[in-house]
């Protein structure tokens, strides 16, 4: 969590961080915020045919993602990354996926997909890297955390 805070001071970006009980699901999360007028997301881990290409997708919370129809779109076939790839490629475990696990990814491999649907409120929720808070920040400022850890990313409609 320390080292997203100093990225985003670094760049300038306003936040606010609820701390909560450890949770390991969208859900569990979205509790904590459920009074907040927020974009809440659900970021899941995905590995391509063989494991050879990773991807991130951010989605509404309310949100599922299909596999098979998401697997078409990109010309990969997904299936959900093991933990061992989720550590490898993000040095997080199950339950803190989110945008700042990109932080860790120094390959720069993991493709990045919002869903366009998220960017409809003016605050989003994720977690720091750490399942045990909440971060809240502008969602335009998503980007410039993107841009600033020169990753590419695609908004697409789910």
């Amino acid at each position: 969590m320390n080292k997203v805070i100093e990225i985003l001071n670094k760049l300038n970006i306003k936040f606010d961080i609820i701390y909560h009980p450890a949770v390991y699901t969208s859900e569990e999360a979205d509790f904590y915020v459920k009074d907040i007028k927020c974009s809440k997301a659900k970021n899941l881990f995905l590995a391509g045919k063989n494991d050879k290409n990773f991807y991130l997708f951010i989605i509404k919370d309310t949100k599922r993602l299909d596999i098979k129809k998401v697997s078409n779109l990109i010309q990969d076939r997904l299936h959900f990354a093991s933990e061992n790839n989720l550590k490898e490629k993000m040095n997080i475990t199950p339950g803190m996926v989110s945008i700042f696990g990109l932080i860790n990814n120094k390959e720069h491999d993991i493709k990045t997909y919002i869903d366009k649907e998220l960017l409809n409120e003016k605050l989003i929720a994720f977690h720091p890297n750490d399942n045990t808070a909440t971060m809240l920040i502008n969602t335009n400022d998503i980007f410039k955390f993107l841009k600033e850890l020169d990753f590419d990313y695609e908004i697409i409609n789910l």
